[in-house]
């Protein structure tokens, strides 16, 4: 097991935000978590990713407490968030952004090494390559969501966190961006998906999790989830669809 949460509680102030949420992610796998706007979605990647710290529960990563770790910290121990609305450095160019995933890894890896993921990362997005020098905020929506995630691959993690990466893109580039997540899983690329396109997730993803007002109110196989009335009414359009 890659990463294992239990029971993590996690407040703003007063509000109770992430309530007994327990789930766990294995090496290899795509798992998503979808629910609807307010659901605590992206409030569980921030308490992972130490952007936030839960009050209790525990956050387990290759079987290491990480719970109450700095960001810094977390992804010195391979966890990386491609975080919502893809928050690219606009005054920075595209190359300089990548480096910057790699910040951390200066000093620990070799200049070869770092050179090896960003031509892999220039394989996986060849319109990268060819923009290198362009500025971040210059690019278009798809393309910034290209380089956000090129950008969390250059931190070389062990675990992937996507925060609705399908946000503002238009349908042919959230089919690109989902066809990008199935290669990375393919070359052992663990990730855990934060979702609102439902579909979409479940139909990448290994393995799912629903979540509701901050709480997990179903888990399972993505094929059961997409089976499921409740999922169906509530996040598919409908019984059926």
């Amino acid at each position: 097991m890659l990463l294992q949460i239990e029971n993590i509680n996690t407040y703003y102030g007063s509000i109770h935000a992430l309530k007994d949420v327990s789930l766990h992610v294995d090496k290899g796998e795509i798992v998503a978590v979808i629910g609807a706007n307010g659901a605590g979605k992206t409030t569980l990647l921030n308490t992972i990713s130490g952007v936030l710290h839960s009050r209790t529960g525990g956050i387990l990563f290759e079987d290491q407490p990480i719970g109450k770790l700095s960001p810094d910290k977390v992804v010195r121990v391979g966890i990386t968030q491609v975080p919502e609305r893809r928050q690219v450095f606009s005054s920075l160019n595209v190359l300089d952004n990548l480096l910057l995933g790699a910040y951390l890894r200066h000093g620990k890896d070799t200049k070869e090494e770092i050179q090896e993921d960003l031509d892999r990362v220039f394989d996986i997005f060849p319109i990268l390559k060819d923009r290198q020098k362009q500025m971040g905020g210059t690019l278009s929506g798809g393309e910034q969501q290209m380089l956000a995630v090129g950008r969390g691959l250059m931190a070389k993690p062990g675990l992937l966190l996507m925060d609705e990466p399908s946000l503002g893109l238009a349908p042919l580039l959230v089919r690109e961006i989902f066809r990008v997540l199935g290669e990375l899983r393919e070359h052992g690329t663990t990730i855990l998906l934060v979702e609102q396109n439902a579909t979409a997730a479940l139909h990448l993803a290994d393995r799912g999790y629903v979540m509701e007002t901050g709480s997990v109110i179903l888990e399972g196989v993505s094929e059961d989830l997409l089976g499921d009335e409740r999922v169906q009414e509530a996040y598919l359009g409908g019984s059926g669809s």
